[in-house]
């Protein structure tokens, strides 16, 4: 018997919404409260992470607290707490609490849990539309001057068949050598058109799951970590951009035969100074992640009826500061048409661990021990990283196979 990773049998996909609805839908558990709800359709756990795409639990457990109060009301701020991670075998059930009904805000707490634990905690406040008053005080930052990604324009590889689609917008102050000056740019939108029975609801909710792509990363990118493990994965990776028909996975093999010739020459070039810097680096100076997971996530949405989540919005991230093993990073969103719409803020754990430690993938000789045959997801499709893999210590722990299962999907196109 199949296990149900869904507490109901999944409805058919409707085609009259977008992708991202389809995959935020909830299902109200009556049996157990009148404000518990649960996943309707089974969660994505991100190859090499410790549990589900945390965006899928920000986004519905905004979601349940939005179907609790009147419509007249929008979120305006969502603080949330990542307790354990999520395991996407297991069903969630989402516990609304109506912590306070005033007249001009509303309070929600959201309990997402598994086997009865919480796995994810949230409190969010919601303000009556127009309850601002006729005198405002009002300032925002502008959008940068950036045109939208042309249409037809391939984004990422990582999102090419996910709910939303992302497109890189460069690096501000790329080669400052103070990462606290760095800004990182990126264009996403949800897939398809977000149908009007969803109302601002749906807006707010794809706004929500799309905040947590590529945020955790930011306070990596801004000091130039690489995202390879070691500088024969990148040497790989050249030669897999030299001969696309060398990968397994179809997709990364088309999309890489359709990037115009400069921008092959681009990401060739970023790589190979990477390889460099890898490789002449003094061994002991350099880093590698061991380990990065999300603490908390805040969102404060600032006009939360201004925007289409499935027009292009320009995402801004920086991390201000690092240190203790945390990293805050912050991220501006706006709206296509130049309106600030959220800010959000994320804390992250970050452990290093030395590359004496490293796996070495690929094809060994035979004294090698072969531990395990390591195959990478994307999408539906899989590309084959190595047929055996051993490691200087045999004391391998899962944090050794966590930074290249994590981060090589993510790298082709997203490498700093």
């Amino acid at each position: 018997m199949a296990k149900r990773v869904t507490l109901f049998e999944p409805p058919p996909l409707d085609e009259s919404k977008a992708p991202i609805e389809n995959v935020l839908e909830l299902t109200p558990v009556v049996d157990i409260g009148p404000d518990v709800f649960t996943n309707t359709r089974p969660l994505w756990h991100p190859p090499g992470a410790r549990g589900i795409f945390g965006g899928a639990a920000i986004a519905q457990s905004l979601s349940a607290a939005m179907r609790t109060v009147p419509t007249d009301f929008a979120v305006h701020s969502m603080h949330c707490y990542f307790v354990l991670a999520g395991d996407s075998e297991i069903p969630i059930l989402y516990h609304v609490e109506r912590v306070r009904d005033g007249r001009s805000f509303i309070t929600r707490t959201v309990q997402a849990r598994q086997r009865g634990r919480p796995i994810f905690t949230t409190t969010l406040s919601f303000s009556r539309a127009n309850s601002g008053g006729k005198k405002r005080l009002e300032h925002a930052t502008p959008k940068p001057s950036l045109a939208d990604p042309a249409e037809g324009t391939r984004g990422s590889l990582e999102d090419s068949r996910g709910p939303f689609e992302t497109h890189r917008a460069g690096t501000v102050n790329r080669d400052s050598p103070n990462p606290e000056d760095k800004r990182v740019r990126r264009f996403a939108r949800a897939r398809g058109r977000i149908s009007e029975a969803g109302g601002h609801q749906a807006h707010l909710s794809a706004l929500a799951y799309i905040t947590d792509s590529y945020f955790i990363g930011t306070v990596a990118r801004v000091q130039n970590i690489p995202r390879f493990s070691s500088p024969a994965e990148l040497r790989r990776a050249l030669q897999a951009l030299k001969n696309p028909s060398d990968l397994d996975d179809e997709d990364i093999a088309r999309a890489i035969k359709e990037l115009k010739e400069e921008e092959a020459a681009d990401l060739r070039r970023r790589l190979e100074g990477a390889l460099s810097q890898a490789t002449n680096q003094p061994k002991e100076d350099r880093k590698e992640v061991g380990m990065m997971v999300s603490l908390d996530h805040s969102i404060y949405f600032h006009n939360p009826w201004a925007f289409r989540a499935d027009e292009w919005m320009l995402m801004e991230m920086e991390s201000p500061w690092a240190g203790e093993g945390r990293g805050l990073a912050i991220q501006k969103i706006w709206s296509r048409d130049g309106t600030l719409i959220a800010t959000c803020t994320q804390e992250v754990r970050l452990r290093f661990h030395s590359l004496s430690r490293t796996l070495r993938f690929g094809l060994l000789p035979a004294r090698k021990r072969p531990l395990t045959l390591v195959r990478v997801f994307l999408g539906s499709g899989a590309i084959k990283t190595g047929r055996a893999c051993s490691c200087e210590d045999l004391a391998v722990t899962g944090l050794d196979l966590f930074p290249f299962l994590f981060f090589f999907p993510f790298s082709l196109f997203t490498i700093f």
